[in-house]
């Protein structure tokens, strides 16, 4: 293909001819594409100018006829011809990824000899820091993943490997991360390839189509997965010139299929394996993870709540980044609403979801079963949630809520019993744990039991990273991890149907 160049805010890039501009901006973290470009979802909004192929019939039905005269496009469904310039709209911009997290006291014995670092590969987001031999972070850093070219889900992703897209899944993400650790190591003041050392963590799936593991187990029952890691690879294979070239790098063990090494990650670092009595951990995302512990032994459980709380599959739904509503509160029968950035509101976040949600069942503009007096209801300047995005929240709530009552009622629990939740993740950090409790996505009962761990992932793999004994210790926590399935559960049905009410 003829090598063209795309303007990106400014930027360019080479772009080879007849290439989706779509692929390029997932690419290079500009844009994601929650539908996989598929041209469902009409997310991927741009200004393009230069020379594409025009929209077809498709994409004008979509955009609409001022849209489309205006100049924007859907970048998933623009052909690259020649040089061309595209601008990406605010709500696009920089994402705000949660990268800090506790950690439990440890006696540092590294994996390193320089500097390390430690890296979450997530769904939606990745993030990493770099780390000196007594622990000190050096810097940090985050991105959107580019996997989101081809979906903002693993099963979108998992379809795309099949399709014949595995390698360039693998190399997107490998390119991606080898340039985090590189721009760490400059951040820090150091040499490229000072870093000699490196754990990556990630679910199951993330870690399979990273390392070009065949998906193929993970996509029918009974789920199982081909490889579940806990092991040491050199960075060489996996194109990580970032690192020193004797560097090595360490995949923590996954529990199962759908319970990975960052789920594993964070168990480790809440520290829940050495505190006694009935204690949970959930991790609330694309996909929902859950770990009980309960006299002496760990369950754990992962049900499929979709990308809601990730604001894909949501109208008006984006990221955490600016022009995002993240805040909501009802005032005197009235919504109320605070903006990242300020300024107008283009679109609204998980968080930001949440509360509207419960500040509309507050004023009574929502009833218990998800019924809108008013479709859409307006939340502010031209935000609204539409009927089908309530349903979406209730699908997604109404599966977190009902994974971790099973997990209770499977060893005879109940929630009165639990001594502390711990929420893990991002979404979990910004989220108002009252309006959790309000629509029903956390059991009201364990509200007042929640501890927030921020990204314990990250700093899971951050002490798998700085201690090396640690390694065994998790590989020993995935072997006596029992996996529950959900998927033909009766107690999770029954769950799952009475906590779909609000």
């Amino acid at each position: 293909m003829a090598e063209r160049t795309v303007t990106v805010d400014g930027v360019p890039y080479p772009c080879g001819e007849g290439t989706r501009l779509g692929e390029l901006l997932a690419r290079i973290g500009a844009l994601p594409m929650p539908c996989g470009g598929h041209g469902r979802c009409g997310k991927c909004r741009v200004c393009v100018t230069g020379d594409v192929l025009p929209p077809d019939d498709h994409e004008k039905k979509l955009l609409g006829a001022a849209e489309t005269a205006a100049g924007i496009r859907l970048a998933c469904r623009v052909t690259v011809t020649g040089d061309c310039a595209v601008t990406v709209p605010r709500e696009a911009g920089d994402a705000r990824i949660r990268t800090d997290g506790t950690l439990p006291d440890l006696t540092p014995d590294p994996a390193f000899f320089r500097v390390g670092a430690a890296v979450d590969i997530g769904t939606t987001t990745l993030a990493a820091r770099l780390l000196g031999r007594n622990g000190e972070i050096l810097a940090e850093t985050s991105r959107l993943n580019p996997q989101s070219a081809w979906g903002a889900d693993v099963i979108t992703r998992m379809e795309a490997a099949l399709a014949g897209h595995a390698g360039e899944l693998a190399s997107s993400v490998r390119e991606a991360v080898n340039g985090m650790i590189l721009s760490l190591t400059r951040e820090a003041g150091l040499p490229d390839g000072a870093a000699d050392g490196a754990v990556v963590t990630g679910n199951t799936a993330m870690l399979s189509l990273m390392t070009e593991t065949d998906t193929e187990p993970l996509t029918h029952a009974p789920f199982l997965a081909a490889r579940l890691f806990g092991e040491t690879v050199p960075a060489s294979s996996l194109g990580f010139g970032s690192l020193s070239p004797d560097a090595s790098v360490y995949f923590p063990p996954c529990a199962g299929a759908f319970v990975g090494a960052d789920m594993m990650c964070s168990l480790l670092a809440s520290d829940i394996p050495h505190r006694s009595g009935t204690r949970l951990l959930t991790d609330i995302g694309t996909n929902g993870e859950m770990i009980l512990s309960h006299q002496g032994r760990l369950l754990a459980a992962s049900t499929a709540a979709g990308p809601a709380f990730e604001g894909a599959g949501i109208s008006m739904g984006m990221g955490g980044r600016g022009g995002a509503i993240d805040r909501v509160r009802a005032e005197d029968g009235r919504l109320s609403a605070r903006v990242i950035g300020g300024g107008e509101p283009v679109g609204i976040c998980g968080s930001g979801i949440v509360d509207a949600v419960a500040a509309l069942l507050e004023i009574g503009a929502l009833d218990e079963t998800g019924y809108l007096e008013n479709d859409p209801a307006p939340i502010a300047g031209p935000v609204s949630l539409t009927q089908d995005d309530i349903r979406m929240v209730q699908l997604a709530k109404s599966a977190i809520h009902a994974g971790l009552r099973t997990l209770l009622r499977t060893v005879g629990a109940g929630c009165e019993e639990v001594e502390e939740l711990a929420v893990a993740g991002g979404f979990g950090s910004y989220l108002d744990i009252g309006n959790a409790g309000a629509i029903g996505l956390l059991p009201a009962e364990l509200l007042t039991k929640v501890r927030i761990l921020g990204n314990a992932a990250l700093s899971g793999a951050s002490m798998l990273l700085l201690s090396v004994p640690l390694r065994g210790e998790i590989e020993v926590l995935a072997r006596r991890t029992e996996t529950v399935s959900l998927a033909a559960n009766p107690t999770f049905a029954e769950e799952y149907m009475e906590r779909m009410l609000f």
